[in-house]
């Protein structure tokens, strides 16, 4: 499969299979979608001087929030490959793998294609054979050990005003679907959207149905989702850090940039859209970093990223 998420919307539009992949992510996330208002958060919006948005009472209004960086710091797929470990799926050079990808990941605040295709294959083979069942009860556990407490506050805020609103909110992600609606659900949020991986009677086949969740395909899934629902795509909203979600960004009428990579900031400004960054410090706003103890533990893998960066430049 091509390396994905590299690329600009231009340079690489939808094809069969990201459409396929999206209208499977919005069937599932259909499926296992709560009801509204099925849990409350106690969080308040932010004062910004703007017209009220989102507007309350509007239900053909809802909002699309990307996960990883947005939502919440680093990759989903990354934690969950070190709870998997934690529970022997795999052995220790793949969880270093996981570290490697990780770091990157934290250093330059995007995507690296390989790293994701890597991390995404892995799942995969790690995975196969599993039923859905167990990997979704374990996911319980990954999250509280693992991703809880990476949520960004501002970012979760967001979401709430649009629950508060009367409105249905949305993960869209590359991670794994199960994986996005524990977090979704954990969250409050009304479902998630995500890669959908084959199964066969409540078993991993190995194999993904269309395409990661990704770049366009995200687009295809939030445009197949909206039309399920009702919804008029010009009175939604939605939020991502990367340049990646262009697609996505585009569709609605309210996109917000929300601690966006250079190329994404560029692009928001270019169109005024609007821009949150909750990342704190200098180097954390230039590169994605969260400015807290505990980087120290990757400088290891940072120094060889930066390596690697310089070399293929």
């Amino acid at each position: 499969m091509a390396a994905l998420g590299w690329l600009t919307p231009r340079r690489r539009p939808a094809t069969a299979r990201s459409v396929l992949a999206g209208e499977a992510a919005a069937e599932a996330a259909r499926k296992s979608a709560l009801p509204s208002g099925a849990e409350e958060l106690a969080t308040t919006t932010e004062e910004t001087g703007e017209p009220p948005f989102p507007v309350a009472g509007d239900t053909r209004a809802a909002a699309f929030f990307d996960l990883d960086n947005t939502v919440m710091q680093g990759a989903a797929i990354f934690h969950f490959g070190r709870g998997l470990y934690k529970r022997k799926f795999f052995q220790r050079r793949e969880l270093t793998r996981f570290a490697w990808q990780q770091a990157w990941f934290r250093l330059a605040g995007v995507e690296d294609p390989e790293h994701m295709q890597d991390a995404r294959d892995s799942a995969l083979s790690i995975v196969k054979g599993h039923r859905v069942s167990e990997l979704m009860s374990i996911g319980e556990e990954i999250y509280d050990e693992y991703m809880a407490d990476r949520i960004w506050p501002g970012t979760r805020a967001l979401a709430q005003a649009h629950l508060d609103a009367g409105q249905k909110v949305w993960l869209v992600t590359a991670a794994p679907v199960e994986t996005a609606t524990i977090i979704a659900r954990r969250l409050g949020l009304t479902g998630a959207l995500g890669t959908v991986a084959e199964s066969v009677d409540g078993v991993y086949t190995g194999r993904l149905v269309g395409e990661p969740l990704h770049g366009p395909a995200k687009a295809e899934a939030v445009r197949a989702l909206a039309s399920a629902e009702g919804l008029d795509l010009e009175r939604c909203a939605a939020y991502s850090d990367s340049h990646n979600d262009i697609p996505m960004l585009s569709l609605v009428g309210h996109p917000y940039a929300i601690n966006p990579d250079a190329k994404l900031r560029r692009h928001a400004r270019s169109l005024d859209w609007r821009l949150r960054d909750y990342r704190t410090g200098r180097k954390a706003a230039k590169v994605g970093i969260p400015a807290a103890a505990g980087v120290g533990a990757l400088a290891g893998g940072t120094a060889a990223a930066v390596a690697l960066h310089r070399r293929r430049r």
